[in-house]
């Protein structure tokens, strides 16, 4: 820039304030897609429990896969072959707020056709540490959403075991997309 540039950009940007950090919500653009519609998730009862908890030792990988789900999906999944197309942060976090988090952020993922989203729920030195906490109540919430169809630590590039990827089940359009995909293939 010129000297004259940068006194206009400065005198132009004089009144402009940082915008704060107000989530911890990270959607990753995808070329062809419109944007993301927000989901009201309060007309939504959030079926996640928060009951008495099992809590998972550390040495336990939080891992899951549902029946159907063939084995190449999973071991991509597990070595991070799919791109994350949203995060969430819930580091630090009451469990409450992370049960609200967690159930609208899926919500929003599933409305939005994602299929692989990334959440970081941290990890403890010892079983009962805060981290911990959140990942076994993690690990019975992803459960109970019938959509989601795998979970399995991260690469330590994304989190490690402070981390999981979430496969998403594919929406009914995505299917048919895929079909009519296939089979111009084979024609």
């Amino acid at each position: 820039m010129k000297p004259d540039d940068t006194s206009l950009f400065l005198d132009a940007m004089e009144d402009v304030q940082p915008l704060k950090r107000c989530t911890d919500i990270h959607w990753q653009p995808t070329r062809n897609q419109r944007a993301p519609q927000r989901l009201d998730t309060l007309q939504l009862d959030n079926f996640l429990t928060t009951d008495f908890l099992e809590v998972i030792p550390l040495s336990q990988p939080l891992e899951c896969r549902r029946e159907g789900l063939q084995q190449g999906v999973i071991d991509k999944l597990r070595l991070g072959k799919y791109s994350q197309q949203a995060s969430l942060n819930l580091l630090r976090q009451p469990v409450e707020e992370c049960r609200k988090m967690l159930f609208s952020f899926i919500l929003q993922a599933l409305q939005d056709g994602l299929r692989n989203v990334l959440i970081i729920h941290g990890k403890g030195r010892e079983d009962r540490s805060h981290a911990n906490i959140i990942r076994s109540y993690l690990a019975r919430w992803l459960a109970e959403f019938d959509d989601v169809q795998a979970w399995c630590p991260a690469l330590p590039h994304h989190g490690g075991s402070g981390a999981c990827y979430v496969a998403l089940r594919k929406t009914a359009q995505a299917k048919q997309e895929n079909w009519e995909r296939h089979a111009k293939r084979s024609r």
